[in-house]
């Protein structure tokens, strides 16, 4: 173990030149074969003994190789120091030489175009992006007569300008690739370039370009006829974006739920597929999207994203807990970073679930969860900060702290340029302002409601945050005393939500003019919103309507003189008070609680106790 290259350079050629290896292959080769041989035995070993491996590799310089054998050994140590050690500067050395040397062999694509690959990734990861560009676009310039490496090289750099927010450069390269995969007569390859630039453009919200893409993609897809797994594999990408354009759109039942049919019928049917050892005779359809494993935790985040948009909470929590689990099993054997960014996508949506149903001690912990993994990369970290703090803005209204929900969103705000989800703070953060009913605060709200209003120049096409500043407008009018106008805002919301199975906007705003026709003095009209907003309220479940219907159904069934009926509320709104009051406690006298004071930098390594809850549940009862 304690050999030198040299020292193990030299005892293999007098092994091999005394005549112990008989082979009739010239002695050349059989040094490097042996070489080689034993590199990838300590490579491979269990655990790897990569000190080992790099030495065998070293030891093939000593032999003066010809240059074929020395670009590839230089490839093959840069590769496996970059992969397996920390020594950066020497991967790039060797990585450099390959790459060098290579370009002046005909024929060596394969080592030339891997070099620059690995290469670029170093660069990326040395925060070189500088370098990485010019060295991926001269390899894409050369590789035109190698379709797998060109196209491989043209994902990578159009992956790269992703990742620098540039999706004007990374659409074009996609649409460069698609019209090469397509001269290549790749039709696979040609449709993962097209939905990979459909999933940029509704990244860019282009709406308009989407739409067209996806139609052409659909009908490349159908008609490709190749790997059975492959086939699927597109499906599951196009109808991914197809679910995820209409769910961006704010849209449910007519659009939304026959596409997710079919994305479940598609990754049951890739299950059941067994993986294909037969290569494509076209190299440059030598592509998969994602692995199996994969898809099937994606079908489940986006069948909870719209079990979530939807209002049916038990059916989120339900694929949430097997997609953690699938997610899980796969973090064991595989160290992806797009795992990573499904299990903190997850998890947001099970927060917003958990504050709904009453759960709020366990959204903090989970919130907490989110925190360790940004804590362990700063790429997801800056991606989800803003939603972060939106759900920890959530968090402080659901245990009334007022003035920190307003921190948190307006921390949020500074830190998204995402136009939906900035829609969606002003919602949250102008619900704040109308709670508190502060008279300093007027002007900043009605700055706010003016900038989402939902009459004219809304901001986002989004079908479902148009129906909540409806809603959110019926709030404000409300508290004012302007009953006529908060019914008309109302209206519009549950005409909206019911188009589109809205449940929670449907509910609240039942309960909501239920409460206005109470205040009003007609009774059966107000029990004709609250008994509907009640049963919506339990099948979704939403803990805060359903305290709240409990509380009008039992002043309305003692106004209306059914004191059985009256008394059967207040036990259930004593039953709702009595849960919410123990999650309330429970959630503050956790040590996370003082996350509601962090509002910039990274997050908090380590959270302290405190003495217990220093809110007051007051409003909610």
């Amino acid at each position: 173990p304690t050999w030198q290259p040299a020292a193990l350079a030299v005892a293999l050629k007098n092994l091999l030149l005394s005549g112990k290896m008989a082979s009739n292959v010239e002695a050349p080769e059989r040094w490097y074969l042996a070489l080689l041989g034993f590199a990838e035995h300590f490579r491979t070993s269990s655990p790897p003994k990569i000190r080992l491996c790099v030495h065998c590799l070293q030891a093939v310089f000593q032999f003066k190789p010809p240059q074929r054998i020395e670009a590839r050994t230089h490839l093959q140590l840069g590769s496996v120091l970059y992969h397996h050690t920390k020594n950066s500067e020497l991967a790039r050395n060797h990585l450099e030489k390959a790459w060098f040397i290579s370009q002046q062999l005909p024929q060596f694509e394969d080592v030339k175009f891997e070099a620059a690959s690995i290469l670029s990734e170093l660069f990326c990861q040395q925060n070189l992006v500088d370098s990485a560009k010019p060295l991926l676009r001269k390899a894409i310039q050369i590789s035109q007569q190698t379709p797998y490496w060109h196209c491989r090289l043209l994902f990578q750099l159009a992956q790269l300008h992703t990742l620098e927010k540039d999706l004007v450069s990374a659409c074009d390269l996609l649409g460069v690739g698609a019209e090469y995969a397509r001269v290549v007569g790749s039709e696979y390859t040609r449709a993962l370039f097209l939905l990979s630039k459909g999933m940029l453009l509704l990244m860019e919200r282009k709406l308009g370009e989407v739409h067209p893409l996806l139609t052409l993609c659909g009908t490349i897809v159908e008609n490709w006829q190749g790997n059975p797994i492959q086939k699927e594999s597109l499906r599951v990408f196009f109808l991914v974006l197809q679910v995820t354009h209409y769910l961006d759109a704010g849209q449910q039942v007519k659009s939304v739920k026959p596409c997710l049919k079919q994305l479940q019928q598609c990754i049951q049917t890739i299950s059941t597929l067994q993986d294909d050892e037969i290569l494509p005779t076209n190299p440059a359809d030598l592509f998969h999207w994602l692995p199996k494993e994969h898809m099937c935790v994606l079908v489940y985040l986006v069948t909870v994203m719209h079990s979530m948009q939807a209002g049916y909470l038990e059916k989120a929590q339900k694929y949430t807990d097997k997609a953690l689990m699938q997610l899980e099993k796969l973090k064991m054997l595989d160290c992806s970073p797009i795992l990573s960014t499904f299990q903190v996508i997850l998890l947001e949506h099970i927060i917003m679930c958990r504050l709904v149903t009453g759960h709020k001690a366990t959204a903090l912990q989970e919130i907490s969860q989110v925190c360790q993994l940004c804590q362990q990369s700063p790429r997801l970290f800056n991606n989800h900060a803003a939603q972060l703090h939106t759900l920890l803005g959530l968090y402080c209204i659901s245990v009334n702290c007022m003035d920190n929900a307003e921190a948190q969103f307006t921390t949020a705000l500074r830190l998204t340029t995402h136009q939906e989800l900035w829609t969606y703070i002003v919602t949250n953060l102008a619900s704040v302002y109308i709670r508190e009913g502060n008279r300093h605060q007027e002007q900043t709200l009605y700055g706010l409601l003016e900038r989402i209003n939902p009459d004219h120049n809304f901001p986002v096409s989004s079908h479902c945050l148009r129906a909540a500043a409806f809603y959110i407008r019926g709030l404000l009018s409300f508290f004012q005393g302007r009953y006529n106008e908060a019914k008309r805002f109302l209206r519009e919301t549950l005409k909206m939500s019911n188009a589109e199975d809205l449940n929670r906007l449907t509910a609240c705003s039942l309960v909501l003019l239920g409460h206005i026709f109470y205040v009003l003095g007609n009774h059966r009209e107000s029990n004709n919103m609250v008994v509907p907003a009640m049963q919506l309220a339990s099948k979704i479940p939403d803990m805060s309507v359903q305290l709240w219907s409990s509380a009008l159904l039992k002043d309305l069934n003692k106004a209306l003189g059914n004191n059985i009926d009256a008394h059967e509320a207040a036990q259930m709104h004593q039953n709702f008070s009595q849960q919410l009051l123990q999650d309330h406690i429970a959630a503050c006298s956790l040590p996370e609680h003082n996350l509601i004071s962090w509002t910039d930098g990274p997050p908090p390594v380590q959270i302290q106790a405190q003495n217990g809850p220093t809110t007051s549940l007051a409003s909610l009862l």
